[in-house]
């Protein structure tokens, strides 16, 4: 801990004296996160030397010394390094010595020596960088370097991942070289009991996915709310440390990994602890209202703006009050009868099965649109959730009272020392900057790239669009190409995966439906003639490992069938082309009718949609420039709503201290 306290030191950090260490919540100016932003959008000048090239070439050269110790020596030579990190903070010549150590630990057990590029990553990390290393660089590996030397100096050191699958894979992999270096490695699992959590979380490494991570620490609040930090550590030690009612260590040390995403992406929506009421409106209102939204009419009672904002008119205010006259109860009441049959129609028209919820066991299950994963413990808020139910006809659950609530953004800012990585980083640098103060350092790749970026296609209709998917794939398969579709929705995987059951073409179809087992398929996906129809972000975290006779024809090729909101998420679709120097190739093939095209690209969309109909195509020119306004458009929305959530989160922080209740 002291290496990491005098890092807090040297940057004025203000640290929290609550029931375990973490940084103080300090509510800073919008233009401090403005220009910090700003700062991060300025050019740099380009330096001669990065500034982990010292610790690189001082690691190199104790290679030949450290190979010749024996594994005790060795780990003596470890365990010195990061002691006097304790006393000095992260020296670039202790990393150096540090890092060649665990380079040395993970050939001996692991049989994986890191490259230099992965020792840069490293360095990033325990300087509060987000470390941009493209696909297929070894980013676990990366972390298990960084997460042993903080854990060494006493750090409680938390690997965060976006699933408890690679939460548990990447832990039982580097296990053996934690466990060489006398360090202990805790998984948390979903449905864990609170004293096994809190066991894992007294490890000196503990892998855990984002979600659960924030769970845990607003249990933890609920735990020790409305007493004092100090009566609550007297009392820990009156009665033992282990009776402490907390689960975590404190916030110390947190490595991201897929940092977009979590940071980014994922930071739309607060976590919300909540428990389930009693729902006074009943199953029959909702059903009520769900019938009288699907008697209105799109241009006649309603006006749907980018297929998110929906707003009523007057004939609407006139059709409402007819059809509720005689109804007992909220239906007496305008604002009410407004409100019900607004949130109705907005579950009919705004929200779509198979795209933004999948039907499970009769329940309705959220899909992330960023991931393209179930969310099965999310519910959206205000009667929203059960509206949805009826639509569907399935079973209402209760409404739901929120006991903790917090943000991904104010969360992660409490780390005493936080850094991160990722394939795509670079796009999001000013928010990264603003919002977390982490700025984006680029690592080189270990080999060069040899990805083939192919001429796009853009099609007149999305039934010519999925025939030129299939078409396509079935005829690089057959050359011994493996080839990788790229979905948006689970709908649009399950139309395709029709087309080429039609054709009689072997291929896995891996979308919400078969959360459980992306991993798998994915990590089998660069078999001779595989073809992998997939949401975009499927498997990610995973690589698909070429076989042999596969990266003689050409390597992985990747069909991008539907930009995204984010350019980052197209550009991780492709990195799982052409990894760690391969060959391979990447195209996207689309329609001028797209969503992304729709809701953002105007006026560029109806000139597309026009040309298209004439010649079948979009021209290249046209394509290219509609792609980057609509994302340009897509990205400033969703930047919005995160400062928007964020500020809300901040306004209900505030509300709760001034009623007295600890935040």
């Amino acid at each position: 801990m002291a290496a990491l306290g005098a890092l807090v030191k040297g940057k004025g950090i203000e640290v929290a004296d609550g029931v375990y260490l973490e940084r103080r919540d300090v509510r800073e100016l919008a233009l401090e996160e403005w220009l910090r932003g700003l700062l991060a959008r300025l050019p740099r000048l380009p330096r001669r030397r990065q500034p982990w090239h010292a610790v690189v070439e001082a690691a190199g050269r104790l290679d030949p010394m450290l190979r010749a110790l024996a594994d005790a020596e060795l780990v003596a030579a470890f365990r010195e390094a990061c002691a006097l990190m304790g006393k000095q903070g992260f020296t670039d010549e202790l990393l150096a010595r540090s890092f060649a150590a665990v380079r040395e630990a993970s050939r001996r057990t692991l049989g994986m020596r890191h490259h230099d590029v992965q020792l840069m990553g490293g360095w990033a990390l325990l300087h509060g960088f987000i470390a941009e290393m493209a696909t297929g660089e070894g980013k676990t590996l990366v972390a298990a370097l960084a997460a042993s030397t903080g854990a060494a100096t006493g750090a409680a050191v938390h690997v965060v991942t976006v699933n408890d699958y690679l939460a548990g894979r990447d832990a039982e992999q580097n296990k053996p070289l934690y466990e060489f270096l006398g360090l202990s490695v805790g998984v948390i699992e979903a449905d864990m009991e609170p004293d096994a959590r809190r066991a894992q979380y007294a490890c000196d490494v503990v892998y855990v996915s984002n979600k659960e991570l924030v769970f845990d620490y607003l249990k933890d609040r609920i735990a020790t709310r409305g007493t004092l930090d100090a009566h609550v550590r007297l009392r820990a030690y009156a009665n033992g440390a282990a009776r402490l009612p907390v689960l975590l260590r404190g916030l110390h040390l947190a490595i991201v990994d897929e940092a977009d995403s979590v940071l980014i992406d994922e930071a739309r929506t607060p976590l919300i602890i909540s428990e389930t009421l009693p729902d006074e409106l009943g199953e029959a209102l909702y059903q009520q209202a769900v019938g009288f939204a699907r008697r209105m009419e799109a241009g006649v009672h309603f006006e749907l703006s980018n297929g998110k904002q929906l707003y009523l008119n007057a004939a609407a205010e006139k059709s409402m009050t007819e059809w509720t006259v005689g109804l007992p109860g909220v239906w007496r009441s305008g604002i009410w009868r407004r409100e019900l049959i607004h949130k109705a129609l907005t579950a009919l028209h705004c929200f779509h099965r198979d795209q933004h919820y999948i039907l499970a066991e009769n329940k309705i299950q959220i899909v992330d649109e960023f991931t393209g994963r179930v969310m099965p413990d999310r519910s959206w808020e205000r009667g929203l959730h059960q509206m949805i139910e009826a639509k569907e006809g399935a079973e209402i659950t209760g409404q739901r009272k929120t006991l903790s609530q917090m943000t991904y953004q104010r969360f992660f800012r409490r780390y005493l020392l936080l850094g991160g990585m990722t394939g795509t980083a670079r796009e999001i640098a000013m928010e990264l900057r603003g919002t977390y103060d982490l700025a984006v350092l680029r690592v080189p790749t270990h080999k060069p790239n040899q990805r083939r970026r192919l001429a796009d296609s853009c099609w007149a209709t999305s039934e010519a669009r999925w025939q030129a998917v299939a078409e396509r794939a079935t005829a690089l398969a057959a050359t011994g190409r493996a080839v990788l579709v790229g979905t948006r929705s689970v709908e649009a995987s399950e139309t395709l995966d029709q087309l080429l059951e039609a054709r009689g073409v072997a291929h896995t179809v891996l979308n919400a439906r078969q959360d459980k087992t992306e991993a798998e398929a994915v990590a089998q996906a660069g078999e001779a003639g595989r073809i992998t129809v997939a949401t975009n972000m499927a498997g990610r975290g995973t690589d698909i490992k070429l076989a042999p006779e596969v990266a003689a024809s050409g390597g992985l090729h990747v069909i991008l069938t539907e930009f995204h909101e984010s350019a980052r998420v197209d550009r991780q679709l492709f990195g799982r082309s052409a990894r760690q120097g391969e060959v391979g190739s990447v195209e996207a093939i689309v329609c001028a009718g797209d969503e992304v095209f729709a809701r953002f690209g105007a006026p560029l969309a109806a000139l597309a949609q026009r040309a298209a109909r004439r010649s079948g195509q979009v021209p290249t020119w046209l394509l290219k420039a509609l792609v980057r306004l609509a994302q340009w458009r897509a990205e400033g929305s969703n930047r919005r709503v995160r400062l928007h959530t964020l500020k809300q989160d901040r306004k209900t922080a505030e509300g709760m201290g001034f009623t007295g209740k600890k935040d």
